[in-house]
């Protein structure tokens, strides 16, 4: 199968415009995350799709490869999707332009996934511990099923424990998924669903057309730069 990584990037980020940009240690967060993605090893291409030419050159200037998106997109998978229309490729890994600590571990696990042909599309997810970042609506909480295929994804405490004495782990849903070409093509017709418009969360429309995502549990990914306190504990992992 061949693959490719897309890593969305838009300038004008909700919670914290130009985030992308923002200097982590000597680079900016999106060459963090491009480098680190390149060093994986794992992809025959890795593109930035992006609709900023401040971006566009902070990666083409450095040597490496991305795209201008040819109109404005209301999720990364849209925009994704028209970077990658054209690619001759099978297996698709949207990595988040905001999550400067790749590593090469998850992302095998994410495509070996794909040795199932009944998955469409897989995702990560790491245990959450910290009852604050359990609370925090910044932090998209994930139910699973007992093979792994998703159930829910919310920014409220999902499960709720009305039983205090039931022990319950919680998994933070880290945003980097991996499609099949058509699943990714598909995600892309489909109009904008109400479970998705409600919280926010563009991957609770494959849930609601039907399709879940396969979930890999994984180590601590690091920081995914949300806010500038996000930005500010990602320098000091660094």
């Amino acid at each position: 199968m061949k693959k490719a990584a897309i890593i969305p990037a838009r300038y004008a980020a909700t919670r914290f415009p130009g985030k992308l940009m923002q200097l982590l240690g000597d680079k900016t967060v999106i060459r963090h995350t491009y480098d680190a993605t390149v060093a994986t090893g794992l992809f025959d291409e890795v593109v930035v799709a992006t609709d900023s030419d401040i971006i566009f050159n902070e990666i083409v200037s450095n040597g490496g490869k991305a795209v201008m998106s040819r109109q404005p997109h209301e999720s990364g998978s849209d925009r994704i999707a028209e970077a990658a229309a054209d690619m001759g490729i099978d297996i698709i890994v949207n990595v988040q332009g905001d999550t400067p600590f790749v590593k090469k571990e998850p992302l095998q696990q994410l495509l070996a996934q794909f040795n199932d042909t009944s998955v469409q599309v897989a995702s990560l997810m790491q245990v959450l511990t910290d009852r604050n970042d359990i609370l925090d609506p910044n932090f998209v909480k994930v139910t699973v099923d007992k093979n792994m295929n998703s159930l829910f994804f919310s920014r409220s405490v999902i499960p709720y424990p009305r039983d205090k004495e039931y022990p319950t782990t919680y998994y933070e849903h880290i945003g980097v998924y991996a499609f099949r070409k058509q699943a990714l093509m598909d995600f892309t017709r489909w109009p904008v669903t109400p479970l998705e418009a409600a919280e926010k969360i563009e991957c609770l429309r494959y849930l609601e057309n039907g399709i879940p995502l396969r979930m890999v549990v994984v180590d601590y990914m690091g920081v995914e730069i949300d806010t500038p306190a996000d930005l500010e504990k990602a320098a000091k992992l660094l």
